[in-house]
């Protein structure tokens, strides 16, 4: 489990792909499971990132709609959940009947050990009561662990390639600013600051990005 987890690249599979992994080796690894699913709560609100199989998302989704459920307690508290018996349970009003409804006799949500303003849970669900021992919990915790470090490296590794283009996009502008007020201070044979000062009327003038301003002045002076 742990050399797959390390064989994940990043930035072949993008962030869906590591996640759609975490859920296929969970399902390998845990006995007993039967379909599994990741949810992600950012600031959004709560979502499935990656299941196995239609089963887990809509038992997920119910509770997304619905405000409670296993899989949201355990990603809020950090917290393992284990419900033996689906249909004895009445911690959440609804759930069991729905999670029934889908073949959902077990469940077991462990939220994942992220310390940051993204929180999650890998939930598994089983057809049979009592299908998830003690034996299975404890190697969903293992495993939430080290997916736990997957999810949270995957969202450095896109946090910082949106960065990088952030960066190469501001130098890319101020490259094109940089040449329109070339093209000013030969035309009105000024200096830098009032070429600058230029450029910025101009966009405040006509509602428009100063980058788009500048790249217009660039253009026309390219004409023949």
């Amino acid at each position: 489990m742990i050399r797959e987890l390390g064989r994940i690249d990043l930035g072949e599979t993008g962030l869906d792909g590591v996640m759609a992994r975490v859920a296929a080796l969970a399902k390998e690894t845990v006995p007993g499971a039967y379909e599994v699913s990741v949810t992600l709560i950012r600031d959004g609100g709560p979502r499935t990132v990656a299941h196995t199989g239609e089963p887990a998302e809509r038992v997920d989704r119910w509770q997304y709609a619905n405000h409670h459920g296993p899989c949201l307690d355990a990603a809020a508290d950090r917290t393992t959940i284990l419900v033996d018996d689906v249909a004895a349970e009445r911690r959440w009003p609804g759930w069991s009947e729905h999670a029934g409804s889908v073949g959902v006799c077990s469940a077991l949500s462990v939220g994942l050990p992220i310390r940051d303003r993204t929180i999650g849970a890998v939930n598994v669900y089983a057809t049979s009561c009592r299908a998830l021992d003690d034996d299975a919990v404890r190697l969903a915790e293992t495993f939430a662990e080290y997916a736990a470090v997957a999810l949270a490296n995957a969202d450095l590794y896109h946090s910082a390639a949106a960065l990088a283009g952030q960066m190469e996009a501001a130098m890319e502008s101020r490259a094109v600013i940089e040449q329109a007020k070339g093209i000013i201070m030969s035309q009105r044979r000024c200096g830098p600051d009032e070429a600058f000062t230029i450029l910025s009327r101009a966009s405040q003038s006509a509602n428009r990005k100063l980058r788009d301003v500048a790249a217009t002045v660039v253009e026309r002076a390219q004409r023949p």
